[in-house]
């Protein structure tokens, strides 16, 4: 089922969403929670969505990269899920990209985060699972876990004049931007 999406503003995206518990994974509910998000993120246009932009205070996101070809690189990422997921900087090194957000409509902004990260999480199943990313793929994910705890991107600007309304950014620095 398409869920709408909590926008800026909404109080369920400033806090730190509920650790899934073992019991839940067994559950219909979690069935259902994985098929709104899926649904919610290709009705919205999004590559990832969490549940607490459809309004679930779980820590439960889904990331899909199929096809994705964005600043060079070529990424191929089947739908991923992430339970319960913790991130770990694997370098001090950083990287910037204009970013958006289904919860922040009709903005880009320019973020740095680290440039390559490891992140630890459950499948549906309760397994352990490990996925380290680079380049693009490590900002897709560090944004879609921020929103896990409370983060929304606009909050890790550093240079609010790198903040930009989508028709302006295409207009005046798409070109610049992947370059």
């Amino acid at each position: 089922m398409i869920r709408p999406i909590c926008r800026m503003g909404n109080p369920i995206l400033r806090k730190s969403a509920q650790k899934v518990a073992k019991d839940f994974l067994k559950s219909d509910d979690l069935g259902r929670l994985i098929e709104d998000l899926k649904d919610s993120m290709k009705h919205y246009g999004g590559i990832g969505i969490a549940a607490p932009q459809i309004g679930v205070d779980l820590q439960v996101a889904i990331i899909e990269l199929k096809g994705f070809n964005r600043y060079g690189e070529n990424l191929d990422l089947p739908l991923q899920l992430f339970i319960n997921p913790e991130l770990h900087p694997l370098s001090e090194e950083t990287q910037g990209f204009w970013e958006g957000c289904l919860s922040v409509p009709g903005l880009r902004g320019y973020v740095e985060r680290p440039s390559a990260i490891r992140v630890t999480y459950m499948d549906e199943t309760g397994a352990s699972k490990e996925l380290e990313a680079r380049g693009f793929l490590a900002t897709v994910l560090q944004h879609e876990l921020d929103h896990l705890h409370g983060v929304l991107y606009v909050d890790r600007i550093k240079d609010p004049r790198l903040l930009a309304y989508q028709e302006e950014f295409d207009q005046f620095i798409k070109e610049r931007a992947i370059e």
